[in-house]
C-alpha cells in the first residue's frame, strides 16, 4: 500500500497527465489565475478586451458570427454585448435587409477603451509565457491555432 499523498509533488497522474484536454484545462486556469492577480492588466476581463478586439478589427460584424468566431454561447454573447452597449462602447444596428440580424460597431468610447486595453493587455501577454523561452512560445501558440482552426488566419 501507498504512503498517504501529503505535498502536491507526490499527486500521480498517470495517464491523465498526458490528456490534451484536461493539459489545456490547467493551462487556462492558470493563464487565468494569473490574469486576474496583481499581476495582470487591470480594467477589461479577458472575454470582454476580445469581443472589443474583434469588433474593432471588423466593424459592422455580426454579432452571431462574433459570437461563434469566439465560441461565446448565444445567451452570454447577448449579455456581453448589452453590458458593452450599457457601458456606451458598442453600437447595435439592425440592418434592413435582414432584421433578424446585429450588426457590431465601437463608439468612440470603445475604440479608446480598446486601444488603452491594447497597450495593457499585449504587455501582459509577453509575459504570461514567461516558463517557455521566445521560440517555445512560438511553437506552443502554432500548435493551439492549429488545434483550435486558426493556422490560416489572417493577421490584423
Amino acid at each position: 500500500m501507498d504512503a498517504p499523498v501529503r505535498h502536491l509533488d507526490q499527486v500521480k497522474l498517470g495517464q491523465l497527465g498526458h490528456s490534451v484536454g484536461f493539459l489545456l484545462r490547467l493551462a487556462q486556469l492558470r493563464a487565468f489565475d494569473d490574469f486576474f492577480s496583481e499581476n495582470g492588466p487591470q480594467g477589461l476581463k479577458p472575454g470582454e478586451f476580445s469581443v472589443l478586439w474583434v469588433i474593432a478589427r471588423n466593424p459592422g460584424i455580426r454579432q452571431s458570427v462574433l459570437g461563434q468566431r469566439l465560441m461565446i454561447k448565444r445567451a452570454h454573447m447577448t449579455k456581453l454585448i448589452r453590458t458593452m452597449e450599457d457601458a456606451g462602447f458598442v453600437s447595435r444596428r439592425i440592418p434592413d435587409r435582414d432584421r433578424r440580424a446585429v450588426e457590431l460597431t465601437l463608439t468612440p468610447a470603445g475604440e479608446h477603451q480598446v486601444e488603452k486595453a491594447a497597450v495593457l493587455f499585449f504587455d501582459y501577454e509577453q509575459s504570461t509565457g514567461a516558463p517557455l523561452d521566445d521560440r517555445e512560445q512560438a511553437v506552443l501558440v502554432a500548435l493551439l491555432k492549429k488545434y483550435v482552426g486558426l493556422q490560416g488566419e489572417a493577421q490584423g
